[in-house]
């Protein structure tokens, strides 16, 4: 969706363009979850709550007008959404919505309008967002309320209009004070608005904490702008799922589940190929697949990773903010975290790809080898048993099993670099700094502490000695002491 601040309204773009904030409440505890995280940190769709709200939201304005009223862990709430680019306002103490808007006043009072979302409702989508706006525009409202229908609407509030078709508001009800005919009604309060900015803070100090919380409620600006004669209004989505937060651990996974289940639907409908996928696969909700990719079951693709197409990426691999080329194969039991793999790569089964590693096109990582900021270029191999940390390896280089790159000195890192085309045997020790020339061979079980010339041939280890007979000699002896 298109940021703008000129949202498409028929009465209202034509003779002014509107500023348009969002205002996110996020500043709770949640204590029905039982938790030291702040509610709003709490993970569904490989995310906090709070992220997915704010990519809805700046998908309608852009991330500056956009403000986090945050609280309860406000360092904590701020580092972990700091990378969006939204504005952060701190709510101390927390003493309801209608404060969390009063102690925002300065900063939203520039708008011409405000939409205020909930930060632990992470399925609002951008497009309800706007149209909620939009409706707001239209109906040249100061105050429009988001609803939804629910089969079981018991403990919400419930929306009372003027009459059936009306759009108007006549109360909003909330469940301890309904009379038995308003808890019938399906329609609740979802606690998501748009308030023409001049009339809330016009009326906001009106907002009273005499109810058995002590607190300000924003849902009583809607009477109070009907006694001004403001206009209230209200807007149904068809979606009610959308509008459900997460109080509860129950909340969190149902909500967890349902974002998975449309990851998976979408991918399908790419072309991604997921055998069992709803039952077995663990995809985020930032996750990006190219089609004809398949991943077997029990496969976990985490956070920002994306990749290519024609992949196959096969049962218990591990997959976390990597970016993999078209063709790989990803065999059994991978691990991969902050990697790049080229195309037409083959990974595994059980390599582990530390952050940085970088993997290039065509070049195979086998049986439990280990890599951590390094780069493998075109068509190396290192098939076993290795560990390369902190390495530069250029085309066509072959690591024998049991390889290692002594990176550290036990201060800091030092760089080993293999030029292209040099074999290294198997069960050598690379001790860093030290680079291998193009073309040199490294002999088997070789200790190599200085560099190895272009197409020279190193070899560093104690020489050979045999003992003729030693070994009856010693047999022998061991039956005389017995």
């Amino acid at each position: 969706m298109t940021k703008s601040r000129n949202p498409s309204s028929s009465k209202n773009t034509a003779a002014f363009a509107p500023r348009v904030a969002v205002a996110i409440m996020a500043a709770g505890k949640g204590t029905r979850l039982k938790s030291q995280l702040p509610k709003v940190l709490h993970e569904v769709g490989g995310k906090p709550l709070l992220a997915h709200v704010i990519t809805a939201a700046t998908r309608v304005v852009p991330p500056n007008d956009v403000f986090a009223i945050i609280g309860h862990e406000a360092d904590r709430v701020r580092s972990a959404v700091a990378s969006t680019g939204v504005n952060f306002v701190l709510q101390s103490e927390q003493r309801g919505t209608g404060h969390a808007l009063m102690v925002a006043q300065a900063a939203l009072s520039a708008y011409d309008h405000v939409i205020v979302l909930s930060g632990d409702a992470p399925q609002i989508t951008p497009q309800t967002i706007a149209r909620l706006l939009n409706f707001h525009l239209d109906q040249q409202a100061a105050m429009t309320l988001l609803s939804a229908d629910l089969d079981h609407p018991t403990g919400y509030g419930r929306v009372v209009r003027k009459s059936a078709r009306s759009a108007e508001v006549q109360a909003i009800v909330e469940e301890k004070s309904a009379t038995a005919s308003q808890k019938k009604i399906r329609e609740i309060n979802a606690g998501f608005y748009v308030f023409a900015a001049p009339q809330l803070f016009l009326n906001i100090e009106k907002l009273s904490t005499a109810n058995p919380h002590g607190e300000y409620y924003l849902t009583d600006m809607a009477e109070i702008l009907r006694e001004g004669r403001q206009r209230v209004v209200v807007w149904k989505t068809n979606n009610s799922t959308e509008v459900l937060g997460a109080n509860t651990r129950a909340e969190l996974a149902f909500i967890d589940f349902r974002m998975r289940i449309r990851k998976c639907q979408s991918l399908l409908a790419t072309g991604v190929t997921l055998p069992l996928p709803l039952s077995s696969c663990v995809i985020d909700s930032d996750v990006e697949i190219a089609s004809d990719t398949v991943l077997e079951p029990f496969v976990q693709i985490l956070g920002n990773s994306h990749i290519g197409a024609g992949c196959r990426i096969r049962s218990y691999s591990v997959i976390r903010d990597s970016e993999i080329g078209d063709g790989v194969l990803i065999r059994n039991g991978c691990i991969l975290d902050g990697a790049r793999v080229e195309r037409n790569a083959i990974l595994g089964p059980y390599s582990h790809l530390r952050p940085g590693s970088d993997i290039g096109e065509g070049a195979h990582v086998g049986n439990f080898v280990e890599t951590k900021k390094i780069k493998l270029g075109k068509g190396s191999k290192a098939n076993h048993l290795t560990y390369l940390g902190d390495a530069e390896i250029g085309a066509g280089v072959n690591i024998g099993a049991g390889t290692i790159t002594c990176n550290y000195d036990g201060v800091h890192k030092h760089t080993t670099v293999i030029e292209d085309g040099a074999f290294i045997g198997s069960d050598s020790t690379l001790v860093a700094p030290v680079h291998v020339g193009k073309g040199a061979y490294v002999g088997a079980a070789s200790c190599i502490t200085a560099d190895v010339p272009e197409d020279a041939l190193a070899v560093g280890r104690a020489r050979q000695i045999v003992k003729e007979g030693w070994a009856r000699e010693k047999r022998a002896v061991r039956k005389a002491r017995c």
